[in-house]
Parts: C-alpha cells; structure tokens; sequence
C-alpha cells in the first residue's frame, strides 16, 4: 500500500525564522499476528508521523506554508508519532518531502514495532521501526525512533492501541536514534563494469556503541548468500575485520568511521551479480537496513551473414552476446521507389535463444528473399533490446542479377582460346 504525502494547501510544512519545516506524512502502523492455520497476517493502520524542523532551502516561499496544528481535542484512538528531526541524526536529502505531493510523487511511509536486541516488548522507552521511500526518486531510509517521557504534572492521556502516553497535544513524542538510508534504490551497470552500491548510517551525538557491524547479502531468484562483511570498533583505528565471500568486493573501513558510509564496490560485474542488495547495519542493540536493486546489461552486437545478396537468397541476422534476455528481431525492406521502409509480411524465423558461459544471451533470424523484391532494395534487419536508446538496424541491397547468357559466352570463349592455343602449340 503505497501513501501519499498530506499537505494543507500545496504543502503541509511550515517554514520560521531558522530555515525549518513540518512535514506530515500518511502513514501505516505495520503489526504481526497469526491467521487461520497459524499463517502469519499483517494488519494495517492508518497513522500519521510528524516530522518537525524539516531544513529547507532559503528560496522557499512562506506564502504558501502552513503550520501543522495538532487536533484541538486529543483522540487516544489517533496514532500521531511526532519526531523532531533537529534533535535526530541528519535525514540526508529530507527536503524532498516537502514537494511530493505537488509533484504528485508518492511516499511509502511505514512504521512498525522494533524491539532491540536483548530488551523485552514492554520496555521503556518504546522503540519503532520508519521506514521512508520516495516514487521516482532516489529516497529511501529506515529510521529507528525511541519514545521520550511525559510531562507528569497531570494524568497522561493513554493511546489505546499501543498503551503509551500523549502528549498533552495527543501526540506520540520521540526521537530519531538511528537510521540507515541510501539514495540509490536501484542502479543499472554494464557486465564486466564497476560499480558502487550507497548505503549509509547515522546515529545521535551519543554514539549507540564503539562496534559497528555491516553486512552487504544478495538475494535473487529465491537464493541468497553473503558478499561482505565488516566490523569496526569507532575507538580503535586498527580494529577492522573484513570478510568477503565474492572478489572484487570492497569497503572504506575509514570512510565507515569519519562519515558512516558503508558502500560497497563491486568490479568486473557478472550476471551472477544481479540482484537484490540487502545493507545492515548494526550498532550496540540497533540495527536498520536498506534494499539495493543491481540491474546487469549488455547490448547485443547485430551482424549479417553475406555481404552480397540476390533473390531468393536466406539471409541470417545475428544478435549477439546481450544481456538481459528481452530481445526483438524484424526484417523491413525499402524499395529504390518508396519513401518510406514497410514491414515484411513474412518475418522469416527464429532460433531458440542461446545462453553463453558469461550469461549472456544469442538470438538469430532467417529470412529468405523473394525473387519479387526488386534491384536496389534495402533490405534491413533491426534489433531492438531494453538497454538501446534506439534500435540497431543493419542493411544490405539486393544486387542485380547477373544475365546467364554472359557467364556462357565468357565460358565458351576461354574454352575456345585454351582449344586453339593447344592446336597451334
């Protein structure tokens, strides 16, 4: 279920004196139970998560921004999650948020239970799991929130699903503490290419723990395996442990410490590298990720079989060596008295795709030239494939026949030079 940004006016932000904004997402609250036949169901509902102190740029109008104003009663059935995200880890590019709406881009918003490592369900504080993601844009986070205390100079108002206290605005007060983000969801890389994979982290000025853990997984067609490791102590500039089970896989143990960039490179890309990257990282009881979609291509090479043809002639086109598996041959022709080429009725055939050790894939079609097809005719194959901006076409022209009466005479003449020559000698 995808959920749109809220905005009041075009935007639901407010902008004052320090360059700051609200941003109000739609979200859902994601829950785990058990179905019919102990099937785990996950249910749905709806929530809403405030984002305050938003930075934004200095070019922002302000006539058009509106503050977020809480309910003026407040409703312990509403899930507000309310975070100010000056007093939370950096959300890198978070400024894109305020305009998706307008530009009509939609924002997967879910929020879900998190319970850290060696606590109990029922601790305090309470700790959930935002997961943030942008359509069409490259905006992707998961952000770990911890719930701040209460005011206790009245009753708390108590949510009732969650049974933890409002605030007296009814809202759910936290904090960011930690988050994960990459702002490349998905990225396309020739075989044999290179390639880096963004994922990074960030955590409160009170660091969560000295050890950092990442673990970059592939997952694709059912299978996954590890493809690189890494711990690091931030207090220990030579404790670095680095594991990797696929060559040519590597990290900046010194970019992790001073940035939190986790990336990983990949060089000399194979097919087997396609897939679904999967970057967690953990840090003391925490730990987020995010998912990395690696797309492999290689554009075919199209070549003809002849470099002369005549009528009624079978002429093969090659395309080879391409990656991934979609691909389209056509045969059109152009003749010396039209403007425009025309489709061939009869499209020949095609052979059954061919894969190479590398991955890669080969297809051919055969097309045999009617006698009908005049002199000077262009005859083109065009093959079209996802990773070209536009097909390639190749051509070749049909010749003129040679007259059968020139190949006589010129062969009775040298027949008749060789015979006299051997009389004379």
């Amino acid at each position: 279920m995808m959920n749109e940004v809220i905005f009041f006016g075009c935007l639901m932000a407010f902008i004052n004196a320090d360059g700051v904004a609200d941003v109000v997402l739609s979200c859902a609250l994601v829950e785990e139970g058990v179905g019919l036949g102990g099937v785990a169901l996950f249910t749905r509902t709806p929530a809403t998560l405030v984002l305050r102190d938003v930075p934004v740029g200095l070019d922002e109008s302000l006539d058009t921004l509106t503050p977020f104003v809480p309910p003026l009663v407040p409703d312990p059935d509403l899930l507000l999650f309310e975070t100010k995200v000056s007093s939370s880890p950096d959300i890198p590019n978070a400024e894109v948020l305020l305009h998706a709406d307008c530009n009509e881009q939609e924002v997967t918003c879910e929020i879900s239970r998190y319970i850290p490592r060696g606590l109990q369900e029922s601790s305090d504080p309470a700790y959930f799991m935002v997961f943030l993601s942008v359509e069409g844009l490259d905006f992707s986070m998961s952000l770990i929130l911890q719930t701040l205390s209460v005011e206790k100079h009245q009753p708390a108002l108590i949510q009732k699903k969650l049974s933890l206290p409002l605030s007296s605005s009814g809202t759910l007060q936290t904090k960011g503490i930690f988050l994960v983000f990459s702002n490349k969801k998905s990225v396309l890389a020739p075989l044999r290419g290179d390639i880096l994979l963004i994922c990074g982290f960030k955590q409160e000025e009170v660091p969560l723990g000295a050890d950092v853990g990442v673990e970059w997984r592939l997952q694709h067609r059912g299978k996954g395996h590890k493809v690189l490791e890494m711990k690091k102590n931030l207090d220990d500039t030579e404790g670095t442990v680095l594991h990797g089970e696929r060559k040519g896989s590597s990290m900046d143990a010194a970019q992790l410490a001073s940035q939190g960039n986790v990336s990983m490179s990949l060089t000399q890309l194979k097919v087997a590298d396609e897939g679904t990257y999967i970057c967690t990282v953990s840090v003391g009881r925490f730990h987020a990720q995010q998912v990395i979609q690696l797309h492999i291509y290689q554009p075919p090479q199209v070549s003809l079989s002849d470099e002369k043809l005549k009528t009624s002639q079978t002429l093969s086109c090659h395309s080879r060596k391409y990656y991934p598996l979609d691909a389209q041959m056509q045969w059109f022709y152009l003749s010396p008295s039209d403007s425009k080429e025309q489709m061939f009725p009869d499209q020949g055939s095609l052979s059954s795709h061919r894969q190479h050790g590398d991955g890669t894939y080969s297809l051919s079609s055969y097309l045999t030239v009617s006698p009908s097809v005049s002199p000077g005719t262009k005859v083109i194959c065009r093959v079209n494939h996802p990773v070209l901006d536009s097909p390639v076409d190749v051509i070749i022209v049909v010749e003129s026949p040679q007259p059968e009466s020139y190949w006589f005479v010129l062969g009775f003449l040298i027949i008749t030079v060789l015979f006299f020559y051997q009389v004379i000698k």
